[in-house]
């Protein structure tokens, strides 16, 4: 049983990895998280105003690692890359696109930007 172990384990372990491979090949980046604290989502204002128009109901707040929490529930995302997917929760299927450490720029389902933007309020750290 043990020799039977001993080469099934490293054979496991390369199927594991060869099964996720495609997914990070795919988008030239790294598993990552984003920095913790409250996101507020706006759309751009228009030529009079030059302010964005709130839509505090896009908002969220990152809690820990790759947990995220809105409208009063909990989910998870996963960040490769630039990419960032909602992978359950109240936002799940949600996609946005980092454009810096505390910006974020949301996607429609065929990967154009939507015109939302959220970004991390507070100073970095907080």
């Amino acid at each position: 049983m043990k020799h039977t172990l001993a080469i099934l384990g490293p054979i496991l372990g390369i199927a594991l990895i060869a099964d996720g491979a495609p997914a990070l090949a795919g988008v030239n980046g790294r598993v990552d998280t984003l920095e913790r604290g409250a996101y507020a989502c706006e759309m751009p204002g228009d030529a009079a105003s030059r302010r964005g128009v709130p839509v505090p109901e896009e908002g969220f707040t990152i809690t820990n690692g790759s947990a995220y929490a809105a409208d009063g529930k909990n989910g998870t995302y996963l960040r490769v890359g630039d990419i960032v997917t909602m992978t359950s929760g109240p936002r799940k299927g949600s996609r946005y696109a980092l454009k810096n450490e505390r910006h974020l720029k949301k996607l429609a389902q065929d990967g154009n930007p939507t015109g939302l933007r959220c970004v991390r309020l507070g100073s970095p750290g907080t």
